[in-house]
């Protein structure tokens, strides 16, 4: 520990440095090439982003439609610090600075989010099913890189991501259409059509209406049991609708209430079959034939599916008491549906052929395996801000949500029972309590969880050079919530009650130092937070004695909570040219909360661990050295590690349990980021500019999971004779580690003052990412890994009026 600790200080130093050397007094004519100044509210009030003290990254919506970026994942890759992991479309997961204990996967739903996500100023976020939102007609994206526990509360433990929306104008009418299509490589083709509209219409009231619908290009194949092949499965749509209104019925009161809705379909998932125990090359041909899949390849019996209804409603209220004091008032409600329909034909015949071998006709039977997730999200803040030029600056506020989730599962094979199986573990009745005959496993599991939160920030500024920002929230939440689950591959357990509470305090103590009017310094002590919970019971009848004993006994976990440590500079240099931003930091963790995966028991556990850090550094330098020339670049290391380990003894025996041991990496972030940009501008003629813009991307090696670094990183699958393999070959051998990998997209382009029309190549150099680890049963069904698309090959085309 101590030369952990040693290093990140070390680290933190040497970013203190960076900062006052960019800073350093340069002799030079100062340049009419100012980069664009960008207003942000991370701190609940605008001020520029070079204003902020701490480390914030915001792409505008020109850079948005600069580089492409239509969504969250495809934003991330440009921003250093964040990680996004791709478990599927609608699926994926955000980590900031490293802070992640692995993938959340669909059958953990008590599981909190580690980053927050906002639309405006409504709470959109939740753990696994992030809000895959359009970005069209977005004003910016924020990313505000550590625990925002302050001002955010609990789902902002390593960081928040805001979605700031353009507002209803009342200076003029106007609107755009944006056409797009593209094709991918060996895949089919897509394309949108998107477009905005606002009208004043009053002097107090004016509308801004945004509507989109988005065709996704299908690029993964599924082999069928037959032989045959169906072609783009994994293609969908995404259509959206975005409303607001805002009156103002006088100069101190403002009123705005927003409607947003999105749906997306997607008819399979981005997934590549490595190993499936029922189409793999190792088969015995005695008992089945050999099968060997292909790149963008995946083994289907039936067709998956994937469902995401969002509804957000909220309303904003500002009003200014005084020309010193405003109150704010957000209230909002979220309705979200999601379905996930999985083949889970090859987990079940991992159990039914290969744990307990029965008869192929029976292993084979189709096993669709449905995720539910229903909830409804009411939320209500209400916060005092001082406004003016005072030396004494404060918000402070109260809050309270209200949060109803109701996530089943069902895996309903029908004829089983019909079929005969012979085990008598399988054989007889199948239906229970609660699950329907046929229904091989059934759950139910609804929540309630509460939270009140009161907080407050207060700025003093000493001198016209330092400010110390001090703030705190304190929280009380209680999570409740029913367990039923039923079917022969659990234990039968109705309507068992359980309850997990907290409260506490998350402080933050930060300080500027302008150190003259180009170069800021800062630095912070700062809290986050991240709520405990319920883990559902082992499915016990699945587990070998061994993993019983390993596994039982942990029905809960405990509140994850960090502790950061940050210094800083920002820097504008060359008279506005350019932007330096450095940051480094150093958090401690205790009790991360990390996902296990209950080896044979196709159980999914969270542990807590007492202790792990993460440490690093990001850097962002943005500028334009000649008039037609702009140029970004973003980086960030990070080294987050396990300080502690989790062991269990069976048998006399002591061993790690899920790969919980000192020393082993966090997983899903990479240890290097690294993204530059670059558009030359060129005129064409009368009023036409084209530009060419280019982007590299660089993600470093990861895992998805804790557990996937041990042995190397080396996976090992159990061969099932006669199902998944032959007598003679008892396991497949596959590597868990995620390599790295580089992306680029080019984009050429001409515009004016109304149109912006582009021919772009998205990942120009066809590389193939691999961007997450999927198995079924830990290898023993499947061995997959989610991939990224092929080379795309598109046009747009927008009409600003």
């Amino acid at each position: 520990m101590k030369n952990k600790r040693s290093s990140g200080h070390a680290i933190l130093g040497a970013s203190v440095a960076l900062g006052f050397v960019a800073g350093a007094p340069l002799s030079h004519a100062e340049s009419t090439r100012v980069i664009e100044e960008v207003l942000v509210t991370a701190r609940k009030q605008s001020e520029t982003l070079q204003d902020v003290p701490f480390s914030i990254a915001a792409m505008t919506e020109g850079k948005l439609q600069q580089s492409g970026a239509t969504d969250l994942e495809s934003m991330a890759n440009n921003v250093a610090g964040i990680s996004i992991q791709n478990l599927g479309p609608g699926q994926s997961q955000v980590a900031i600075r490293g802070i992640s204990a692995g993938q959340i996967v669909r059958d953990q739903p008590g599981v909190k989010e580690q980053v927050g996500v906002y639309m405006d100023e409504s709470v959109i976020s939740m753990s696994l099913f992030t809000p895959d939102l359009d970005f069209y007609d977005i004003n910016r994206v924020e990313v505000l890189r550590g625990p925002q526990g302050t001002l955010f509360g609990s789902g902002s433990l390593s960081g928040t991501i805001r979605y700031i929306t353009n507002q209803p104008d009342f200076e003029a009418q106007s609107g755009s259409l944006q056409l797009g299509g593209e094709t991918v490589k060996d895949g089919s083709e897509g394309g949108n059509v998107k477009g905005h509209w606002n009208v004043p219409l009053s002097d107090t009231v004016a509308l801004r209406a945004v509507g989109y619908y988005q065709q996704y290009a299908g690029y993964i194949d599924a082999r069928q049991p037959d032989g045959s092949v169906k072609q783009d499965v994994n293609e969908g749509n995404r259509e959206g609708l975005r409303l607001a209104m805002t009156f103002k019925p006088s100069e101190a009161l403002t009123i705005t209430p927003k409607i947003v809705y999105q749906s997306i379909e997607m008819d399979g998932f981005n997934r590549e079959d490595q190993y499936n125990i029922l189409a793999n090359p190792y088969t015995d041909p005695g008992s089945r034939a050999p099968v060997t899949l292909g790149e963008y390849e995946q083994f289907t019996q039936l067709q998956e599916k994937f469902e995401d209804d969002f509804t957000l409603f909220d309303l904003t209220v500002n009003y200014d008491l005084s020309d010193s004091l405003t109150l704010t008032s957000v209230t909002s409600y979220t309705d979200r549906d999601v379905l996930v329909l999985r083949d889970a034909t090859t987990l079940n015949a991992s159990i039914v052929g290969g744990s307990y071998g029965e008869a192929e006709p029976i292993y084979t039977l189709d096993a669709p395996l449905y995720d539910t997730t229903t909830a409804e999200v009411t939320t209500q803040e209400l916060r005092l801000s001082s406004a003016g030029d005072s030396a004494l600056q404060w918000v402070g506020g109260v809050f309270y949500s209200d949060v109803r989730r109701d996530y089943a599962q069902s895996l309903l094979v029908t004829g089983f029972e019909a079929s005969g199986p012979v085990h008598s573990d399988l054989s007889g009745s199948t239906a229970g309590a609660r699950a329907k005959t046929d229904e091989l496993y059934f759950s139910e599991v609804p929540y309630k969880l509460e939270q009140f939160a009161v907080f407050g920030e207060l700025s003093y500024d000493f001198s016209d050079k330092t400010t110390v920002i001090v703030g705190a929230r304190w929280f009380d939440y209680e999570e409740t919530r029913e367990l039923t689950f039923d079917g022969i591959y659990t234990a039968s357990v109705i309507d068992k009650k359980g309850k997990v509470s907290s409260d506490g305090v998350s402080p933050r103590v930060m300080v500027r130092h302008d150190l003259n009017d180009d170069v800021m310094i800062n630095a912070q002590v700062s809290q986050g937070f991240r709520l405990g919970g319920i883990n559902d019971p082992l499915n016990a009848p699945l587990c070998s004695p061994t993993d019983l004993t390993t596994f039982g006994g942990n029905d809960t976990w405990d509140d994850e909570k960090l502790t950061n440590y940050e210094v800083g500079a920002k820097s504008t240099l060359f008279g506005g040219a350019a932007t330096l931003n450095v940051s480094a930091f150093y958090s401690d963790i205790k009790d991360l909360q990390a996902t296990v995966v209950a080896g044979s028991c196709s159980s999914r556990l969270v542990y807590n661990v007492p202790k792990a850090h993460s440490q690093g550094f990001e850097m962002e330098l943005f500028s334009r050295p000649l008039d037609n020339l702009e140029f970004g670049l973003s980086g960030s290391y990070v080294q987050a590690e396990l300080d502690s380990e989790v062991t269990s003894t069976t048998g006399g025996v002591t061993s790690v349990v899920g790969g919980i041991r000192d020393g082993n990496e966090l997983p899903t972030a990479p240890g290097f980021q690294l993204a530059a940009t670059a558009t030359y501008y060129f005129p064409i003629v009368d009023a036409w500019e084209g530009y060419f813009t280019a982007t590299y991307q660089n993600i470093g090696a990861r895992y998805t999971q804790i557990a996937d670094q041990e042995n190397g990183g080396q996976g090992s699958a159990t061969l099932f004779p006669g199902v998944g393999g032959p007598l003679s070959q008892s396991t497949y051998e596959y590597d868990r580690e995620l390599p790295a990998y580089q992306i680029v997209n080019l984009r050429l382009g001409a515009k004016t003052d109304q149109w912006n029309t582009a021919l772009f190549i998205n990942n120009a150099a066809d590389e193939k990412a691999i961007l997450s680890l999927d198995t079924e049963r830990d290898g023993r069904g499947r061995v997959a890994y989610h991939v990224n698309q092929p080379r795309t090959i598109g046009l747009s085309a927008r009409y600003d009026f």
